[in-house]
């Protein structure tokens, strides 16, 4: 029996049949970067340039290959170069002209020269400055930091900006002019024991003012005792008393300067021990007498106070005041006072009815409110 064929025609998988993948996404080219090398040169040109800098040369889209910066003597300046970057690590000299010359490779392969010229600032004069403290030495808690110039500074905030002090220990201070040639810098309270101190008057190239330059920097490093030492000398109970650490070592009787004579009588305020003699010869003529001697004086201010020995007040001292501005202790007692005490410790003067003032000479520091100190600042905090 014939059976006819039956033809079955598949036109697409649905339930089982899988998608087909889908086209891939087009990669985009690599592009390689062709960018130029751009220089920043510092200084470019010019005279009246600062000698103290900064130089530099800087580079975008590129890297630096080779930079000098060298003196019409042929002398080529020291300097650090990284990738992108190079600096003078040396100061220039004064009235000097200086040529750069290098190049650096951009990122599209051409090489920019690095060029240009200009010359240091002439001054008219050059002011130094000198610094009251020693290197690596060590002060008591009250000493103050005095820059001494050696001509009167007309641009006080130019040179101000250029003096820094830093602590090892947080420290609040300020600087105060104390004349045209004085700079004192000194903290709001003592500074803590066991403080680092260092200085950097960084004047060299600063302007000064009236044509004058600074001639060089000055750096030093101090250290505060690790004891805190205050004397408290009071001129109307005549005692003089010793404190280490907060804690009464020495309360001893004392005379002070008559009350009779202003001019004779002991100045109140914070006084700064400056100097130390195991013997010397004390002359005053306003008060008729010459090469006295008397044994461990420590000097507590320039208009001539000290504490010294005077076994001839004996009968009066912790009774009445009868020297010349001077504390009066007996030998012994002085000689406590001389070895315990060091430059840079406070004597505290109270009961005097004439303060500590700019005709006593150094350090009347502490005499100033805080307030007031900082108001004598020539730059605006």
């Amino acid at each position: 029996m014939f059976r006819p064929l039956i033809f079955v025609v598949l036109l697409g998988l649905t339930a089982c049949g899988a998608a087909p993948e889908a086209p891939p996404a087009p990669i985009a080219p690599v592009v390689e970067s062709k960018e130029k090398a751009a220089l920043t040169v510092t200084p470019g040109s010019g005279d009246g340039v600062s000698p103290s800098g900064p130089f530099q040369v800087g580079v975008t889209g590129g890297a630096l290959t080779a930079v000098a910066l060298t003196g019409a003597d042929g002398r080529v300046v020291k300097g650090e170069l990284t990738g992108d970057r190079w600096v003078a690590t040396e100061d220039l000299g004064y009235d000097k002209a200086y040529t750069w010359s290098g190049s650096a490779r951009g990122r599209d392969g051409a090489d920019v020269p690095v060029a240009g010229s200009f010359r240091t600032v002439k001054p008219q004069r050059l002011t130094s400055a000198s610094v009251n403290v020693g290197d690596h030495q060590t002060y008591g808690v009250a000493m103050p930091v005095k820059v001494t110039f050696s001509a009167p500074v007309q641009d006080k905030a130019s040179v101000q900006k250029a003096m820094t002090v830093r602590t090892s220990v947080p420290t609040e201070g300020a600087w105060a002019w104390l004349s045209d040639r004085e700079a004192h810098w000194r903290p709001r309270e003592y500074f803590k024991p066991g403080t680092e101190v260092a200085v950097d008057v960084d004047v060299y190239g600063v302007p000064f003012g009236g044509g004058a330059h600074g001639a060089e920097d000055v750096h030093v490093q101090f250290k505060i005792a690790d004891r805190a030492l205050v004397a408290k000398a009071n001129t109307q109970t005549h005692r003089f008393e010793i404190y280490r650490d907060g804690t009464l070592l020495h309360d001893f009787p004392a005379s002070y300067g008559m009350e009779n004579d202003k001019r004779a009588e002991t100045r109140g305020g914070i006084h700064v021990v400056q100097q130390k003699e195991a013997a010397r010869k004390m002359s005053n003529p306003v008060f008729g007498y010459q090469d006295v001697p008397v044994t461990w004086a420590v000097l507590i201010s320039q208009n001539g106070e000290f504490v010294h020995e005077n076994n001839g007040t004996i009968p009066s001292q912790g009774k009445a005041n009868v020297s010349h501005g001077c504390a009066n202790l007996s030998g012994a007692n002085a000689k406590t006072f001389y070895d315990l005490t060091m430059i840079g410790d406070p004597v505290e003067v109270v009961g005097s009815s004439q303060q500590l003032q700019a005709a006593d000479g150094d350090y009347y520091d502490w005499a100033f409110d805080w307030a007031t100190w900082t108001s004598k600042s020539a730059v605006a905090s």
